[in-house]
């Protein structure tokens, strides 16, 4: 019998992030826990319609419904706890000049700048979702992409590197809408670049990969 596994919400402690209130936080962690909720919920649905080990054709429609709503809730949770995760007080505001996310950017744009203006731009664009930087697993090269409704815009086998939330909730209580990159530029804040860090293929950005 299909036993679904049970997500239980991951605890971030960023009390004190520059330019991100705490009151938004908290009303962010409520979200996630409805993501988390979300996924836990259609789960269990979807292992009710299963437990005789097929979809009857009556059981169809909702099986299809659950499975596509599955996708955006699943989403919505991964994508906060790695927002979340590249986050931190006292951020240091740009990465270590020797790290492999510097080589990587170098690599694939010219510059960190550059890759910055890049992803920057990406997050100033009109409407809701995110901008996440990836890893391509294959070379090694970096490239930013515009996420919206949390799984339209993935790119499949892509790594996740950075991560940034541009939905309004992420900073309707601190920004205007119209003020979005003053909230970027919190962000860039409140980096986690150690996080960033951990979360590069190093072996794919070596010299000798490269090459």
């Amino acid at each position: 019998m299909f036993q679904p596994t049970v997500y239980r919400p991951k605890q971030f402690s960023l009390s004190g992030l520059q330019g991100i209130s705490d009151k938004t936080l908290e009303m962010h962690f409520k979200l996630y826990d409805g993501y988390v909720k979300s996924v836990n919920e259609l789960n269990e649905k979807i292992a009710e319609i299963l437990k005789d080990g097929k979809v009857d054709q009556d059981e169809f429609p909702d099986y299809s419904e659950l499975t596509r709503r599955l996708g955006f809730e699943y989403n919505g949770m991964v994508l906060h706890e790695y927002y979340f995760q590249n986050l931190q007080r006292q951020g240091a505001g740009k990465p270590a000049s020797d790290s492999n996310f510097i080589r990587a950017a170098e690599t694939s744009f010219g510059s960190y700048d550059l890759w910055k203006t890049d992803f920057v731009g990406i997050g100033k664009m009109r409407g809701v979702g995110w901008a996440i930087c990836y890893q391509d697993p294959n070379m090694g090269t970096i490239s930013n992409h515009w996420i919206t409704l949390h799984e339209v815009g993935n790119v499949s086998g892509f790594l996740p590197i950075v991560v940034m939330d541009v939905w309004e909730h992420a900073f309707i209580l601190d920004y205007a809408p119209a003020d979005r990159p003053k909230y970027i530029e919190a962000f860039f804040s409140n980096i986690n670049w150690e996080a960033v860090e951990s979360r590069v293929r190093k072996e794919l950005t070596s010299p000798s990969a490269a090459a």
